[in-house]
């Protein structure tokens, strides 16, 4: 199976409650939709920027995203006493049952 691994830290200066960091990771990824809807040209506005610089901030923002969810799951375990590796592995199979992964072809599963 191809994995993209991305670590991303603890943010060590905050103090997220589990709505907080959802009502940010919503923020987010509003900020990310506007993003591409710009390089698009979805909202209606005239392209001020290339595509390489509109990539690049679609990448910022993405990675905003990706930073956010990791500091819920931090949330989650910490306050919580949720078990993110146990459910990523339900999440794998998950997958592997709806037919998005398929054992066997480069899998680990």
């Amino acid at each position: 199976m191809q994995k993209k691994i991305v670590a991303l830290p603890k943010l060590n200066n905050l103090t997220p409650t589990m709505e907080s960091t959802a009502l940010k990771l919503m923020e987010e990824a509003g900020e990310l939709a506007q993003a591409i809807g710009k390089l698009r040209g979805m909202s209606g506005e005239r392209r001020t920027v290339g595509e390489r610089e509109a990539l690049a901030r679609i990448t910022r923002e993405l990675l905003d995203v990706a930073q956010t969810a990791v500091s819920m799951m931090f949330v989650l375990e910490e306050h919580y006493g949720v078990s993110i590796e146990k459910a990523l592995d339900e999440h794998i199979k998950k997958l592997i049952q709806k037919g998005y992964l398929v054992p066997g072809e480069g899998n680990t599963e």
